[in-house]
């Protein structure tokens, strides 16, 4: 159970005893049905983390809704997009095991988290992990419901896979961007697991370099 959950909840608890002891038991229906949402949505269950080398799990619980293509900065990568519902866990975890090299939080609008626009004008916490020479960049995306996103590790903290960083409350979206280079595992309209989804397989640095100087030689 994530802390908010708590904080959420034994107000409304409170609320619901005081109504009943003053007005009426039917009076505290109400905030009890809410103090039990509050409680089931901040759940937060184990996760088996798969172990398999290069392997890039999923950040958060949710729909695959775009696997695409993308340029950054001149570089080709792959960009798999994640949908959130209200329905789903909302703890964010690494992908992969590595450094924390930037983190970057930026405001933004509160556009539907399944409209493609939402990925660039929407608040959002971007944060880069590198780890085994490869860079990973995921996003945490606020919703038309969303309004706080939370990160608690810093720049060069390490991570593992799987670890759990952070939550984006009610209904959200998470965007992961790696080497196109990687193995997609996913596909759209795929259910994912936070931690436990394998979204792709990154090819090592130095079979990439191998692969590049074979290539070179054969251009030549």
């Amino acid at each position: 159970m994530v802390r908010d959950g708590y904080l959420y909840a034994f107000p409304l608890i409170a609320a619901a005893i005081l109504l009943g002891w003053l007005a009426s038991p039917v009076w505290a229906v109400l905030p009890i049905l809410l103090a039990a949402f509050f409680l089931w949505f901040f759940r937060d269950p184990e996760r088996a983390i798969p172990q398999e080398a290069g392997a890039v799990v999923s950040p958060g619980d949710g729909k695959v809704t775009d696997v695409s293509p993308v340029v950054v900065r001149g570089e080709k990568q792959t960009r798999i997009s994640i949908f959130l519902s209200v329905f789903n866990v909302h703890v964010n975890r690494s992908p992969i095991a590595g450094v924390v090299r930037d983190v970057l939080y930026q405001r933004g609008k509160y556009l539907n988290a399944m409209n493609q626009a939402s990925a660039e004008l929407n608040e959002q916490n971007i944060v880069t992990v590198e780890g085994d020479g490869q860079t990973v960049v995921f996003k945490q995306i606020a919703g038309l419901l969303a309004r706080r996103i939370v990160f608690n590790p810093k720049v060069g903290d390490r991570l593992q896979r799987g670890q759990r960083v952070g939550l984006i409350k009610f209904g959200s979206r998470v965007d992961v961007l790696f080497d196109a280079s990687a193995r997609v595992n996913v596909k759209i309209g795929d259910t994912v697991e936070g931690g436990a989804s394998v979204l792709a397989y990154l090819q090592p640095k130095r079979e990439l370099a191998a692969a590049g100087t074979a290539a070179a030689e054969r251009a030549r």
